[in-house]
């Protein structure tokens, strides 16, 4: 967008253009109408006059009315006004009336750009409009009366019209000043559009990445929950099933086996319903978390007739919440391991109490795995039918080496696919880390180390 001219910011100039157009010829036309009727009736000649006003008209015409970009260049505009003056001296030393004439002289002083020699050119034609007003030339020669009258019009000329000149000269720079305001508050406006434009897209774009989030969080929390919650109770309840199905010659044995299904089937309903709700999980509602890993421990050796050593060490305090879930679910997933995988015989699990961090430690005396054949990532948890008609939970997609098949003799797969997966993500979501060292035939231990910020007194 252009910026504006500072003419277009005041009125007078547009009404000034059209008064140099026009008012010129009309006062040259007057002023030759009363030469004829005045030296008519004085019964002297009007030729010359007349023809002075012709060529005032053609002068005016030819350099300034017909041509106007000659107006614009100083040296052809200094000819025309020159030669205006000069004609506008010899008609008003003739006749002081063509002092209605004369005076539209301002019209072209003040086209001439603002300066010393505008000043000079107003001061050339209140100098003919004074003397015109004064009665011409000779009044200053008729005496000192004549003389002051003469300078008084000429000094009321000059003072006035230097007066409306230097407040012309003052306006004009205000509205150049006013458009250079005006062409930069709207370069500010434009570049402050693209800013708010460009601002909005990048808006739009972190609100549709925070909504891709929360999506995949929510996606990961919920995949977790159900592995943490419904897999591993649905892993128990067949192997408590399959175990009761093999003591079907022992009634209490059998009994006591189904009993623990449907401990387990409970158990696992009312976690899944506190995952949905976000709910903390029950044993740290009772407990703070050495108590909850102790009830989790007591209740896992049960169910699995496996001894297990709980440990603590430090001063127990209260952590934040979500620290205390990430180990809570931490330790049962590798105590699941362990039942689902390792044989094992016995159980160790160390909580240890730091000045900056806390560590929970799970060994056991199992058969081990290779950690590089861990850690693949699922794609979904579920349970599917045995080629052999057993039952097999599968943790991952196709090929991810997660699974675990309950009875008819089949080996544990090694403890990998999203259990692991599970565990680390927990872990490094509240700034911790994950360690796990195993070997085939050499049992496996799992460290994990969480920096901690107290909430509440040493117990």
């Amino acid at each position: 967008m252009s910026s504006p001219s500072p003419y277009q910011l005041d009125a007078w100039p547009r009404r000034e253009r059209r008064a140099v157009a026009v008012l010129p010829y009309a006062m040259l036309a007057l002023s030759a109408v009363l030469t004829v009727f005045i030296r008519d009736s004085k019964q002297e000649s009007f030729l010359l006059d007349l023809a002075l006003c012709g060529l005032a008209a053609v002068w005016m015409l030819c350099l300034y009315t017909l041509v106007p970009t000659w107006r614009e260049r100083p040296a052809v505009r200094a000819v025309f006004f020159t030669g205006l003056i000069a004609i506008m001296t010899v008609l008003v030393i003739r006749d002081p009336w063509f002092g209605f004439f004369t005076f539209t002289g301002y019209f072209f002083a003040v086209s001439i750009p603002p300066g010393r020699w505008r000043l000079l050119a107003v001061a050339a034609v209140a100098v003919l409009t004074g003397t015109s007003q004064a009665g011409g030339f000779s009044t200053a020669a008729a005496g000192r009366v004549g003389l002051i009258v003469y300078l008084g019009c000429v000094l009321v000329n000059l003072v006035v019209a230097g007066a409306f000149t230097w407040f012309g000269w003052v306006s004009y720079a205000q509205n150049v000043r006013r458009a250079q305001m005006v062409k930069e508050l709207s370069e500010a406006n434009r570049r402050l559009e693209a800013t708010l434009a460009e601002n909005a897209g990048l808006h739009e774009q972190l609100l549709t990445q925070a909504r891709e989030a929360g999506i995949l969080d929510e996606r990961q929390r919920m995949a977790r929950e159900i592995h943490d919650t419904l897999a591993q109770g649905l892993a128990g309840i067949i192997t408590q099933l399959q175990a009761a199905e093999q003591a079907s010659d022992d009634p209490a044995e059998r009994r006591r086996h189904l009993e623990a299904a449907t401990r387990l089937a409970r158990d696992s309903l009312t976690e899944a319903r506190r995952s949905v709700d976000e709910l903390r999980p029950e044993p740290l509602e009772q407990a703070r978390l050495a108590g909850a890993l102790r009830g989790v421990a007591e209740r896992w050796s049960a169910l699995n007739a496996i001894p297990v050593q709980v440990t603590t060490t430090g001063a127990e305090r209260t952590l934040r919440p979500e620290t205390e879930f990430a180990l809570l679910r931490t330790a049962q997933e590798a105590l699941a391991n362990v039942a689902k995988h390792a044989d094992a015989t016995r159980v160790g699990l160390t909580l240890s109490y730091m000045d900056e961090e806390v560590v929970l430690d799970v060994r056991d005396d199992g058969r081990g795995f290779d950690p590089a054949l861990a850690g693949r990532e699922p794609a979904y948890v579920g349970v599917v039918a045995a080629a052999d008609g057993g039952d097999e939970v599968r943790f991952g997609g196709a090929g991810s080496g997660d699974s675990w098949q309950a009875g008819n003799g089949h080996d544990p797969a090694p403890p990998g696919g999203f259990g692991l997966v599970a565990m680390r993500q927990r872990i490094e979501g509240v700034s911790g880390t994950l360690q796990v060292e195993s070997e085939p035939g050499g049992g496996t231990a799992i460290s994990a180390c969480v920096p901690v910020r107290p909430t509440g007194n040493s117990a």
